[in-house]
């Protein structure tokens, strides 16, 4: 089967030309039509090099529920992979995962949330007083990277050299033909660097444990079984950027979408409860990781099509989380579709599926959740000071570079330490 014949209504050529120009920065703000386009036309396509992508909400589906679609770590690949089990297979993928879960439980994010809150709250009362700034740097970068670092144990004086890191390292994770020389030895430099700090790190809690999670981490034994020296940096390397990268996507193409839908950040005032669903489809809606790469393990069917054993896919989440057979009126954002009770929509693919759902999805939804409910307990107003933000140059881990606002609260206490019945 061609191409042309497998995508109907688009040759391989124009197929080729709608890929090159998802990967130009000029579409970087938009991508959704030429996501439209491509899904429109088929649920899989082949690209020039060799990898397919897959475009459709059922097979993206399909893919991530498979275990059989997986990582081969092949180092000539379009995709690099890593070294934390976020790229591995089972079973070590299943061992090292459990290992980690035995530390990074639910409770343990749960029991997050008052450090979270205050931390909300230091953030938007320096936001407050500066009244123009930038959401990026004054609350989405900070907000998820201190709760990491302290989360890792790591100094508060290291912060701003972990954040020029995690930079680097989260855009070396996209396809090397999109980069630079001087980005693949910046991704290749921070990684090292990364790992010797860590490294030291790691050491120090083996001999004198504190009350970190790298320590529990290093502690952890199920049965005889722990981490190796390597498996815990590249646990670490996971959580800083997994745990970190994403969730500032998620603040600052959630908040975009909400500040340029003012009906629907009305409906989160009128409403409050819907906070939770609220932020699931503002993750639905654009998703802080766009595309992720698998591998097929064996021979595999998908959509109608046997691909072989070593076949590259790229699974568009983006693009299925838009997917009309699966969410009606799919490019309009509703902060109540995932609320209803009646006919609930399918889960949204923003955090994967299956063996590879991510790891910190719940700490990621906990940050979010806090920082829309205290933007709204606290009448604060956020106002867009340009219509065209600039973004990263990223493609996988996309959103906006900064996003100027002006900031304006409405209650003249600081309502996370002073209640209006006691205000003066």
């Amino acid at each position: 089967m061609t191409l042309s014949q497998h995508s109907p209504g688009l040759d391989a050529e124009a197929v080729t030309r709608i890929l090159l120009d998802l990967f130009s920065p000029q579409h970087r703000a938009d991508p959704y039509p030429l996501f439209t386009q491509l899904r429109e036309a088929g649920p899989l396509h082949e690209t020039p090099l060799g990898v397919w992508v897959v475009t459709r909400h059922a097979a993206c589906t399909a893919v991530l529920q498979n275990p059989s679609w997986g990582h081969n770590q092949t180092p000539d690949g379009a995709f690099r992979g890593g070294d934390s089990f976020l790229f591995m297979n089972p079973p070590e993928h299943t061992r090292l995962r459990s290992l980690v879960s035995r530390t990074f439980t639910p409770r343990m994010i749960t029991g997050l949330a008052p450090r979270i809150e205050q931390l909300v709250d230091e953030l938007l009362d320096a936001m407050v007083d500066a009244g123009d700034t930038d959401l990026i740097t004054a609350l989405a970068y900070p907000l998820p990277m201190t709760i990491v670092c302290e989360l890792l144990g790591v100094p508060a004086a290291d912060y701003p050299v972990f954040h020029t890191w995690s930079i680097a390292i989260a855009r070396g994770l996209d396809p090397e033909f999109l980069l630079s020389p001087e980005e693949k030895t910046g991704r290749d430099e921070s990684t090292a660097a990364f790992y010797e700090y860590f490294r030291d790190l790691a050491r120090a809690r083996r001999e004198h444990p504190a009350a970190d999670l790298i320590s529990a981490l290093a502690a952890v034994d199920e049965n005889g079984d722990g981490l190796t020296d390597t498996e815990l940096l590249g646990t670490g390397n996971l959580l800083l950027n997994a745990g970190h990268e994403t969730s500032v996507n998620l603040i600052g193409n959630g908040l975009l979408a909400l500040l340029r839908r003012p009906d629907q950040l009305a409906a989160l005032h009128a409403d409050p409860d819907l906070i939770p669903s609220a932020v699931q489809e503002l993750l639905r809606f654009d998703a802080p990781i766009q595309l992720i790469p698998r591998d097929a393990l064996t021979d595999l069917e998908l959509a109608d099509r046997i691909l072989p054993a070593d076949t590259g896919v790229a699974v568009l989440l983006a693009a299925a989380n838009r997917d009309p057979a699966a969410y009606p009126d799919p490019d309009r954002l509703d902060v109540t579709r995932f609320h209803r009770r009646q006919s609930p929509p399918p889960r949204h693919l923003a955090f994967s599926l299956g063996v590879h759902f991510c790891l910190g999805a719940g700490l990621a939804l906990l940050e979010m959740e806090i920082l829309l409910r205290r933007l709204i307990e606290r009448e604060i107003t956020l106002d867009l000071r340009t219509d065209q933000p600039d973004y990263k140059p990223n493609v996988i881990l996309r959103g906006p570079e900064s996003l100027p606002v002006s900031v304006r609260q409405r209650c003249p206490w600081n309502a996370g330490t002073v209640t209006p019945s006691t205000a003066n």
